[in-house]
Protein backbone atom coordinates (compact mmCIF):
# COMPACT_ATOMS: atom_id res chain seq x y z
CA UNK A 1 0.00 0.00 0.00
CA UNK A 2 2.76 2.11 0.64
CA UNK A 3 4.50 2.01 -2.58
CA UNK A 4 0.63 2.37 -4.29
CA UNK A 5 0.61 5.36 -2.07
CA UNK A 6 4.06 6.75 -3.31
CA UNK A 7 3.02 5.86 -7.00
CA UNK A 8 -0.26 7.96 -6.86
CA UNK A 9 1.51 10.61 -4.39
CA UNK A 10 4.49 10.67 -7.68
CA UNK A 11 1.48 10.74 -10.38
CA UNK A 12 -0.35 13.54 -8.39
CA UNK A 13 3.05 15.50 -8.76
CA UNK A 14 3.79 14.36 -12.11
CA UNK A 15 0.41 16.26 -13.30
CA UNK A 16 0.90 18.70 -11.23
CA UNK A 17 3.94 19.33 -13.03
CA UNK A 18 2.38 18.98 -16.55
CA UNK A 19 -0.60 21.53 -15.25
CA UNK A 20 2.27 24.33 -14.22
CA UNK A 21 4.54 23.66 -17.14
CA UNK A 22 1.17 23.44 -19.46
CA UNK A 23 0.30 27.37 -17.52
CA UNK A 24 3.30 28.51 -17.80
CA UNK A 25 3.34 27.79 -21.83
CA UNK A 26 -0.16 29.56 -22.07
CA UNK A 27 1.32 32.21 -20.46
CA UNK A 28 4.21 32.58 -22.34
CA UNK A 29 2.34 31.95 -25.84
CA UNK A 30 -0.16 34.56 -24.50
CA UNK A 31 2.94 36.90 -23.80
CA UNK A 32 4.82 36.43 -27.06
CA UNK A 33 1.00 37.10 -28.99
CA UNK A 34 0.89 40.21 -27.23
CA UNK A 35 4.44 41.15 -27.68
CA UNK A 36 3.95 40.46 -31.18
CA UNK A 37 0.93 41.96 -31.36
CA UNK A 38 2.51 45.36 -29.85
CA UNK A 39 5.40 44.83 -32.60
CA UNK A 40 2.87 45.30 -34.64
CA UNK A 41 1.40 48.40 -33.90
CA UNK A 42 4.88 50.15 -33.59
CA UNK A 43 5.97 48.88 -36.57
CA UNK A 44 2.58 49.90 -38.31
CA UNK A 45 2.91 53.62 -36.48
CA UNK A 46 6.36 53.75 -37.53
CA UNK A 47 4.68 53.63 -41.11
CA UNK A 48 2.34 55.78 -40.83
CA UNK A 49 4.24 58.56 -39.24
CA UNK A 50 6.93 57.83 -42.19
CA UNK A 51 4.51 58.12 -44.65
CA UNK A 52 2.82 61.40 -43.10
CA UNK A 53 6.82 63.08 -42.91
CA UNK A 54 7.38 61.74 -46.50
CA UNK A 55 3.70 63.34 -47.60
CA UNK A 56 4.45 66.59 -45.30
CA UNK A 57 7.67 66.74 -47.53
CA UNK A 58 5.82 66.70 -50.51
CA UNK A 59 3.47 68.88 -49.71
CA UNK A 60 6.43 71.40 -49.18
CA UNK A 61 8.23 70.47 -51.96
CA UNK A 62 5.42 70.84 -54.01
CA UNK A 63 4.69 74.78 -52.56
CA UNK A 64 8.38 75.58 -53.25
CA UNK A 65 8.49 74.34 -56.61
CA UNK A 66 4.75 76.18 -57.36
CA UNK A 67 6.04 79.55 -55.45
CA UNK A 68 9.51 79.62 -57.74
CA UNK A 69 7.36 78.56 -60.76
CA UNK A 70 5.22 81.54 -60.03
CA UNK A 71 8.34 83.39 -58.97
CA UNK A 72 9.60 82.61 -62.83
CA UNK A 73 6.54 83.06 -64.64
CA UNK A 74 6.42 86.80 -62.62
CA UNK A 75 10.07 87.32 -64.07
CA UNK A 76 9.49 85.78 -67.38
CA UNK A 77 6.39 88.51 -67.97
CA UNK A 78 8.17 91.10 -66.47
CA UNK A 79 10.90 90.73 -69.07
CA UNK A 80 8.47 90.25 -71.83
CA UNK A 81 6.64 93.60 -71.10
CA UNK A 82 10.27 95.41 -70.64
CA UNK A 83 10.87 93.77 -73.73
CA UNK A 84 7.52 95.56 -75.54
CA UNK A 85 8.25 98.62 -74.54
CA UNK A 86 11.54 98.84 -75.95
CA UNK A 87 10.20 97.51 -78.68
CA UNK A 88 7.88 100.22 -78.70
CA UNK A 89 10.58 102.80 -78.12
CA UNK A 90 12.28 101.47 -81.51
CA UNK A 91 9.49 101.40 -83.54
CA UNK A 92 9.18 105.23 -82.37
CA UNK A 93 12.29 106.37 -82.76
CA UNK A 94 12.55 104.75 -86.01
CA UNK A 95 9.13 106.59 -87.30
CA UNK A 96 10.74 109.59 -85.44
CA UNK A 97 13.88 109.08 -87.41
CA UNK A 98 11.64 108.40 -90.72
CA UNK A 99 9.66 111.61 -90.46
CA UNK A 100 12.63 113.94 -90.03
CA UNK A 101 14.17 112.17 -93.35
CA UNK A 102 11.00 112.74 -95.09
CA UNK A 103 10.97 116.45 -93.75
CA UNK A 104 14.53 116.77 -94.66
CA UNK A 105 14.45 115.43 -98.43
CA UNK A 106 10.87 117.43 -98.86
CA UNK A 107 12.93 120.78 -97.25
CA UNK A 108 15.98 119.55 -99.98
CA UNK A 109 13.33 119.22 -102.96
CA UNK A 110 11.17 122.31 -102.52
CA UNK A 111 15.09 124.17 -102.09
CA UNK A 112 16.06 122.27 -105.31
CA UNK A 113 13.09 123.65 -106.87
CA UNK A 114 13.57 126.81 -105.87
CA UNK A 115 17.13 126.57 -106.87
CA UNK A 116 15.79 125.20 -110.54
CA UNK A 117 13.43 127.82 -111.14
CA UNK A 118 15.91 130.56 -110.52
CA UNK A 119 18.58 128.60 -112.77
CA UNK A 120 19.38 130.22 -116.31
CA UNK A 121 17.82 128.18 -118.82
CA UNK A 122 20.21 126.56 -121.08
CA UNK A 123 20.10 128.34 -125.13
CA UNK A 124 18.25 126.10 -127.71
CA UNK A 125 20.26 124.70 -130.58
CA UNK A 126 23.73 125.15 -128.45
CA UNK A 127 24.91 121.64 -129.40
CA UNK A 128 26.75 121.35 -127.00
CA UNK A 129 28.38 124.90 -126.26
CA UNK A 130 28.22 127.67 -124.28
CA UNK A 131 25.52 130.33 -125.60
CA UNK A 132 25.66 128.52 -129.03
CA UNK A 133 29.86 129.57 -129.84
CA UNK A 134 32.66 126.92 -129.11
CA UNK A 135 34.75 128.35 -126.16
CA UNK A 136 38.23 127.58 -125.10
CA UNK A 137 39.66 124.26 -126.81
CA UNK A 138 39.18 124.40 -130.55
CA UNK A 139 37.89 121.49 -131.76
CA UNK A 140 38.94 120.83 -135.57
CA UNK A 141 36.66 118.59 -136.50
CA UNK A 142 33.52 120.14 -135.12
CA UNK A 143 30.83 120.76 -138.01
CA UNK A 144 28.15 122.96 -137.36
CA UNK A 145 25.11 122.20 -139.15
CA UNK A 146 22.67 124.67 -139.89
Amino acid sequence: MNIQLEKMKQKQECERRKRIAEEKHKEWVQKKREEERRERERKLSKEMAEKATKELEKMQLQEKAEVKYKEWLKKKRAEEAEKKKKEKEKEKEREAELQEKKARSEKIFKEWLQNARNKPRPVLNGYGFPHGKPTGLCFYYTYVVT
